[in-house]
């Protein structure tokens, strides 16, 4: 849960330690900064800053959440679960700013990942659908249609009538 900075800042104060046991010939806790420093870059390709870009998400700060996902450079070395979130959280950026081409290609990618519940894979699933209903393609719009409604039974009463809104919109055209 560190910025890219906050990292390189702990890593040099590791490093730093690591030298003074050496200096010591303390190398049990050398080998335990130098180990500290290595959990830091793992967790910067594994986990980036997706944690952090969630919460200024959830809090509707959507500038915040963008600037710490800029600074995953290779979101494909990601772990799955932090991948499929930070599609999402993506995405959401993306259709807040109406930028639907976009925002369907990070649902779409979001979709073919492990997200936290079942309820944010449907809800990928649901935001590539309508936005396919309102760019007028009803074909792709019911094939997602269709792979949401495959989760129908652990989805929310809230998801449920999402869905079935949609449906009922792609009947209409």
């Amino acid at each position: 849960m560190f910025t890219n900075q906050a990292r390189i800042i702990v890593s040099i104060i590791f490093l730093l330690l690591a030298g003074v046991f050496i200096y010591y010939h303390t190398y049990a806790l050398a080998a335990a900064a130098f180990l500290m420093i290595g959990f830091l870059v793992w967790g910067y390709f594994k986990e980036g800053t997706i944690i952090m870009a969630a919460k200024h998400f959830h809090h509707k700060e959507y500038e915040k959440a963008e600037k710490l996902l800029q600074q995953i450079k290779n979101p494909n070395l990601l772990s799955k679960k932090r991948r499929g979130f930070y599609e999402f959280i993506l995405g959401g950026i993306y259709l807040q700013r109406r930028d639907y081409e976009h925002a369907e290609k990070h649902y779409e990618i979001a979709a073919l990942y492990p997200l936290r519940t079942v309820n944010d894979h449907v809800a990928a699933l649901v935001h590539v659908a309508n936005i396919n209903i309102r760019t007028g393609n009803f074909e792709k719009a019911k094939a997602y249609m269709e792979l949401a409604d495959k989760h129908k039974d652990n989805i929310t009463a809230k998801m449920k009538e999402v869905l079935k809104t949609l449906h009922y919109e792609i009947k209409k055209h």
